[in-house]
């Protein structure tokens, strides 16, 4: 009875541990060599590639979409970093890579434009990704930054013309989906009030009763606001409250275009908000910890770590930009299906450290 979790928060726990298991034997028994993760991590920028294109044609067909980007966006960005930093280990053996990297920029651009199409919020999350992702892979090859400040220039004066030209596809096709005013309308409308609910009803353990929908026949704590896919729960029949349907507009109020520290400091008051942070921190430091070991053993001539240092790579870079977007600017980032992806990442991260000790 004490492994069944209780509520919404120890269903989270568990996840995380069971997933940490997983990956611990996954990366000690399956030989993930550079060519491996170079073929997984093409497969995955051209799948989603292939996702969000079919997304973004449903959207414009039949005003119908799936909205891949959210959960799955951070796993598009995990391959990407990691292409990329395949390449370059790559090229710094002599490999040439004409061939592999024309195909990354086709993946990289498709998902790009399908995927910014679909939702700003994964554009912020793709772009800080990437920026990421070339900082990591230039100070593990010791070399100049590609960021110079005329290229950044450049990176916000594209930037400016994508907002433009987003606002003036959604004129024209009457698509308010695309317009990136309306988001920002929409962030002004429902961020301020959630905010004061928050402040208002945030406890050190969860939150005023008052403040819940479920009202007297709720806890005040782990109510579901934050949760993991509700088809996860529901597989498993447990009975955690949870909004369905009309509900939604319900729990909106905490989801909906507000930073993750509201939405889970809310939910499991602030000592939760307070463990989110460690596992956050703690999860960064120690990815950078690890992956430094593997850089000092490649430049030691050992291949052995060059696989895991690329996957490596990609992990951290999309763990840092899902951090960053759903804690500081939109929970739905790190929330539901986007929840689990970001446990995910994150245990890949932590379960290097017993891959390195068990080999070292």
């Amino acid at each position: 009875m004490l492994l069944i979790a209780q509520n919404h928060l120890q269903l989270i726990v568990e996840v995380a541990i069971m997933l940490f298991v997983v990956w611990v034997f996954a990366l000690n028994l399956i030989p993930l060599s550079l060519s491996v993760v170079t073929f997984l991590s093409l497969f995955i920028m051209g799948g989603f590639t292939l996702i969000f294109g079919a997304d973004i044609a449903l959207l414009v067909i039949s005003s119908s979409q799936a909205e891949f980007t959210h959960p799955f966006g951070p796993i598009a960005l995990l391959g990407t970093v990691a292409a990329l930093a395949s390449l370059k280990v790559m090229k710094e053996s002599g490999v040439d890579i004409r061939p592999l990297r024309r195909f990354v920029i086709l993946f990289l651009a498709g998902i790009t434009i399908f995927g910014g199409l679909m939702h700003r919020s994964f554009l912020l999350l793709w772009l800080i990704g990437l920026f990421f992702g070339y900082l990591m892979i230039s100070k593990s090859f010791r070399e100049k930054s590609v960021f110079t400040a005329r290229r950044i220039m450049m990176f916000l004066g594209a930037a400016g013309v994508g907002f433009v030209l987003l606002e003036i596809i959604a004129r024209v096709s009457g698509m308010t989906i695309f317009s990136p005013l309306l988001r920002l309308g929409r962030i002004e409308q429902y961020s301020l009030s959630s905010i004061k609910t928050v402040l208002h009803n945030i406890q050190l353990i969860g939150h005023s009763a008052d403040a819940s929908y479920w009202g007297a026949e709720g806890t005040a704590f782990a109510e579901g606001y934050i949760t993991l896919p509700m088809q996860l729960v529901l597989f498993f029949g447990l009975p955690f409250p949870m909004f369905f349907g009309i509900l939604v507009n319900q729990k909106d109020t905490i989801d909906y275009m507000l930073p993750g520290i509201f939405g889970y400091g809310f939910d499991f008051g602030i000592l939760g908000l307070v463990g989110l942070m460690l596992f956050v921190v703690g999860t960064i430091v120690i990815g950078f910890k690890v992956l430094k070991k593997y850089r000092e053993k490649r430049e030691k001539n050992n291949k052995k770590y060059l696989g895991r240092e690329v996957l490596l790579t990609g992990a951290l870079a999309s763990f840092c930009a899902q951090s960053l977007i759903g804690l500081f600017i939109f929970n739905r980032s790190i929330n539901g299906m986007a929840l689990l992806t970001f446990i995910f990442v994150g245990t890949l991260i932590l379960a290097n450290v017993v891959t390195l000790k068990t080999r070292s």
